[in-house]
């Protein structure tokens, strides 16, 4: 077979084949690091394999999520500050799946750019790596696709897919009651909701990202990408321990949208907003933007980012026993008769 003088090389259509392989070779000590029992094969066949029967279970029921950052990473590419918004994808996905009561088994990407960087994507999927192993979850797969014309220079999209399991009738939620206590687990900032308002916050305020932050320490850019928190094995200690009925993750929606889909027909929930202190960034963005308060319980999570609803006799020991796991646990309130969530106190 010969080739003119004038052929057309695909990277002269702007996609390398080689860098894309070269990433490979670049995350698989990231990805192997991920590996649990169950994995069968590492990163680079067409399909990943994974053996429920050697993760444990005898009857399982399997539960799927998928997600993606949203706007938050408009930020990371205008600050340039790519190592965390991997554990964001990873948070998105499985906070969700520990909500149904399953543990998160294996995780799969896509991310997709007009032009691979291969410092900046692995920085990423490193980013996903590290927050499956804080999950107890394998990436086992995933897929990147460079795709000239389709994204602008330096833009890029992902999403995640995440696989768990339970055993057959561990689902939750499950006898939820009224008098149910709530204990919310604190937030480690905005997390990967509401970003479009959080920007237009920011332009409103005139602050650039590499202005000081005005409620802490470094770069606004920088606190504002502060990492999704991973609450996954603190909820599944929780869950085995007993008397947890029902887990929320707080995402778009906030405490309002999110606590009623936990909740059987005819409960709702009744919240002390004094259980807790408002963190400094959702203080800053409520000032900034003459928020009401009903807004901001309705688009951020406000300081919490998780919330287990727990039957009275056990909420004193669960709480000790997620405080003693690292998380900052609050009281917030209570199940009751009726729908939706009222408030009670100020944020403030």
């Amino acid at each position: 077979m010969t080739s003119g003088k004038n052929g057309i090389t695909y990277a002269q259509a702007g996609v390398d084949i080689d860098a894309g392989n070269e990433l490979v070779e670049r995350i698989k000590p990231a990805a192997r690091r991920t590996a649990r029992p169950g994995v069968m094969a590492g990163l680079g066949g067409f399909g990943a394999l994974f053996d429920l029967k050697a993760a444990g279970y005898t009857d399982p029921v399997l539960v799927a999520a998928t997600d993606g950052v949203g706007t938050k990473l408009r930020i990371a590419i205008d600050t340039g500050h790519f190592a965390t918004i991997g554990v964001d994808l990873v948070a998105m996905c499985v906070n969700d799946l520990v909500c149904q009561g399953a543990e998160p088994l294996f995780f799969l990407d896509y991310f997709a750019t007009g032009k691979l960087e291969l410092d900046a994507a692995a920085d990423i999927i490193t980013g996903i790596a590290q927050g499956c192993e804080l999950s107890g979850c394998a990436l086992i797969g995933g897929e990147t696709a460079e795709m000239p014309g389709m994204y602008s220079d330096g833009d890029f999209d992902l999403a995640g897919f995440a696989v768990g399991a339970m055993e057959r009738g561990a689902d939750l939620p499950a006898g939820v009651a009224t008098g149910d206590v709530l204990l919310g687990l604190a937030s480690s900032g905005v997390h990967s909701n509401g970003y479009s308002l959080v920007r237009k916050l920011v332009e409103l305020s005139g602050l650039g990202w590499d202005a000081d932050c005005p409620w802490g320490e470094g770069a606004l850019g920088s606190a504002l990408l502060a990492p999704t928190r991973l609450y996954v094995k603190q909820a599944l200690a929780a869950v085995r321990s007993g008397g947890v009925h029902a887990l929320a993750h707080i995402t778009g929606g906030g405490l309002t949208e999110n606590l009623p889909r936990v909740l059987p027909e005819g409960m709702g929930a009744e919240i002390d907003l004094g259980a807790w202190e408002l963190p400094g960034v959702f203080r800053w963005l409520m000032q900034t933007g003459d928020m009401d308060q009903a807004e901001m319980l309705k688009t951020f999570n406000c300081g919490v980012g998780m919330v287990l609803a727990v039957a009275p006799d056990r909420a004193e020991s669960l709480a000790a026993q997620l405080t003693e796991m690292g998380e900052a646990v609050y009281t917030l309130g209570h199940v009751r008769a009726g729908s939706g969530v009222t408030y009670s106190g100020a944020l403030a």
